[in-house]
């Protein structure tokens, strides 16, 4: 009998686990009854009930697995690590506030058993803020564009992974995992499912723009040169364009120096100018050295606090 796992991570979901356990044991129950199954909840340290509720599942339901978290490690270290634990012939990542639509799971599985190993759900459609939607339309695009790896647009992780690519994971050993450009690079085989993003059940995101730039900036120093190579270029632009005025400033000094005058005004919108260009590029490089940091130091991805039923 194959086994299907199903990977939520959570934090601060209190109002979420106990619906969203019912509704996937039923899908599977009852659409998916051939299969054996697993659920696996992966714990970034909620400070709410989501840890007792968690605890009295796997207390009553030994198809139900939890790992806690010793701390918050992150929107995408957490998840990825948890798809590294299960033990199912395919995995199934879903996240745990019911936008990831639960009848989704017999179609994900259906184009595995045709032969798929990585199914994507993709967002066509979203009933989120409108505004929020068009942004992060706006940053797929230019990430897709500006990545030498194809990018999937409106892709957040939610989708089947066969066995073999969880090995293929696991084998990695990134300290900065992200899911989404790493599925886009590695990933064979793949098929894609448009679905209407719902509305979050209850609760409220903890994504902020700190994070959703963090998310960005990790993205974009993990699969783009395009930063650099723009800092380098507009940089030899610059100094072309400096030494080019400043050879005609002197020049017009040299012959019409009784009667060439100059106010201060060019010269401190120019140092205006280029200091700008060069905090930005220089903040641009502090971005990719920090992800090249994170990575020389290779931290684990997580540490546990405890995991239950394994």
């Amino acid at each position: 009998m194959k086994k299907i796992s199903m990977m939520i991570p959570v934090y601060n979901e209190e109002e979420n686990v106990l619906p969203l356990y019912d509704a996937i044991t039923k899908c599977i129950t009852e659409e998916l009854s051939t299969y054996d199954y697993e659920i696996l909840f992966i714990d970034n340290k909620s400070q709410d009930t989501t840890r007792a509720k968690l605890t009295l599942l796997c207390q009553q339901d030994s198809h139900v697995k939890a790992i806690f978290n010793s701390k918050n490690f992150g929107q995408f270290n957490s998840p990825y690590y948890g798809l590294c634990q299960t033990s199912g012939d395919c995995t199934i990542l879903m996240c745990a506030d019911f936008q990831d639509p639960i009848e989704m799971i017999p179609r994900f599985v259906a184009e595995w058993e045709k032969g798929a190993k990585v199914v994507c759900g993709i967002k066509t459609t979203s009933k989120e803020n409108g505004f929020m939607y068009f942004l992060r339309s706006c940053y797929y695009r230019t990430i897709k564009k500006m990545s030498d790896v194809d990018q999937i647009e409106h892709f957040t992780g939610f989708g089947l992974y066969d066995k073999s690519f969880i090995n293929v994971l696991r084998e990695l050993r990134d300290p900065t995992p992200f899911l989404r450009g790493i599925v886009a690079e590695y990933a064979p085989d793949r098929v894609e499912i448009p679905y209407q993003q719902a509305k979050r059940r209850a609760g409220k995101t903890h994504n902020n723009w700190y994070s959703l730039y963090d998310a960005a900036m990790l993205s974009f120093t993990s699969y783009t040169k395009i930063g650099m190579r723009l800092a380098t270029l507009l940089g030899f632009i610059m100094s072309g364009l400096g030494l080019i005025i400043a050879l005609v400033y002197l020049v017009m000094k040299l012959i019409w120096w009784d009667r060439f005058v100059a106010g201060t005004a060019p010269i401190v919108l120019g140092v205006f100018v280029m200091g700008s260009v060069q905090l930005f590029f220089i903040g641009l490089l502090g971005e990719y050295i920090l992800n090249m940091n994170t990575r020389i130091i290779n931290r684990p991805l997580v540490i546990e606090e405890r995991r239950l039923n394994f």
